[in-house]
């Protein structure tokens, strides 16, 4: 659902035949027959529109003017029904913070036209200006109303390594890459599906809750099969992309990659659309462990008291400098910073990232290619840094930086830096 229109309205005939005018798959309308279930669906629903007529128990400019104080933040659209035609009660009550009014008994077909005016001036004023899609408010107005629902799996996607990707070939190739992941997408998805937009590559999709993991699992695949398509020849080729200018250089970057954490039940048990937008980044991660493409669906499991991980960087380094006053200096500048040492590596350890010399001959590269096949290496991140400048052989054999020697202590602890944080 793109809409939630909610009328406030004690009458039965008059609500149901503006309800089915105006109801479609993409614009979901609720009657509340009681002001105190009005109030309360306001609260809940945080609807996109309020249509209220004059035979609620209160004075309708008065009841607008609660209204609008009650969804400040959110501000849904405000049409007052009214079997006045007075110009002064029209007056007073669009004063008092309705946005449209309308005399009773209204042209149906004048009806119909107005709301969908409305709806559609409330939609594009709250989409993104490059992909057209909602933005961060109508995501978590979704959130919201999906909340208390059983019936529903929100997909969380990041497109990961754009910010890379923008860097080689530029943010207009970036733009067009975005653009059929979502014209992939949407040829996934039903006429009561939503998808929305959190930020510049992470997007939303709620559907049912059956369809959730086949829909992860189509756009892992389908996003794979297109991918090659926008990178160059060499780059295919060698399998990365290698980023450029004054800062990156020398740095070997993963493809552009889909990332899915989804959730398909349990919704109930999270109180925010805050915390549902937390939780699915914690699952989203999760698919972050094998490189490439993944998906990682979450199901309700029982926990009892203290099951709660605190999630906490791993700072434990790995230095393989056979110059032994280097060594010391790189070694002394990390523990200053806070990092964790490591005395030896085994097939065991997991050091978060490992600063290592080529050799003179590149012979040291044997190591490093040694340890990319162990898998508790998969996430380890490896800087090389040496004095034979032979770019290409160094990130071809694994590493992630190469780093060529002389170089600042400074420079090396801040790509250090770097890669705990990413």
């Amino acid at each position: 659902m793109l809409s939630t229109v909610l009328i406030i309205d004690k009458r039965k005939e008059l609500p149901a035949k503006y309800k089915k005018c105006i109801e479609t798959p993409q614009t979901e309308v609720v009657i509340s027959g009681t002001l105190k279930d009005g109030i309360e669906k306001i609260q809940n629903l945080q609807p996109d529109m309020i249509i209220v007529s004059d035979s609620i128990e209160e004075i309708l400019g008065d009841f607008c003017e609660r209204i609008r104080a009650l969804t400040y933040d959110t501000r849904p659209v405000i049409v007052a029904l009214s079997k006045s035609a007075d110009s002064s009660d029209r007056i007073a009550v669009l004063e008092k913070g309705a946005d449209d009014f309308l005399s009773e008994p209204v042209n149906i077909d004048e009806f119909k036209t107005r709301i969908k005016a409305h709806l559609r001036r409330e939609l594009e004023s709250n989409l993104d200006n490059k992909t057209l899609l909602p933005n961060q408010k109508l995501v978590k107005k979704a959130f919201k109303r999906i909340i208390a629902s059983e019936t529903s799996a929100v997909l969380l996607i990041s497109l990961e390594n754009l910010d890379s990707y923008k860097t080689v070939y530029t943010e207009v190739a970036a733009d067009k890459l975005i653009q059929t992941f979502i014209v992939i997408s949407k040829s996934a998805l039903d006429e009561n599906d939503f998808i929305g937009q959190l930020n510049d590559n992470t997007f939303v999709i709620i559907t049912n809750r059956y369809s959730g993991e086949k829909l992860a699992s189509f756009l892992v695949f389908a996003f794979d099969t297109v991918a090659p398509k926008f990178y160059s020849k060499t780059d295919s080729e060698r399998g990365y992309m290698l980023l450029q200018g004054e800062r990156y250089a020398g740095m070997r970057a993963n493809f552009v990659s889909v990332c899915i954490g989804g959730i398909t039940e349990g919704f109930n048990l999270i109180p925010t659309p805050e915390a549902l937008i937390e939780k699915l980044f914690s699952v989203k991660n999760l698919a972050k462990t094998p490189s490439g493409s993944n998906y990682a669906i979450e199901r309700v499991k029982i926990s009892g008291s203290g099951s709660v991980v605190e999630n906490t960087p791993n700072r434990n380094i790995y230095i393989k400098e056979k110059d032994e006053s280097l060594n010391y200096l790189i070694r002394t500048a990390l523990e200053l910073q806070g990092y964790d040492i490591m005395q030896d590596i085994d097939e065991t350890s997991q050091p978060s990232v490992i600063i290592m010399d080529s050799g003179d001959d590149l012979s040291e590269l044997k190591f490093l290619q040694k340890i990319k096949t162990i898998p508790n290496f998969n996430n380890t991140k490896i800087i090389v840094t040496s004095t034979v400048h032979n770019k290409s052989a160094i990130l071809d054999s694994g590493a992630d930086l190469y780093l060529p020697k002389p170089y600042e202590i400074s420079d090396l602890i801040r790509w250090v830096e770097y890669f705990i944080r990413k």
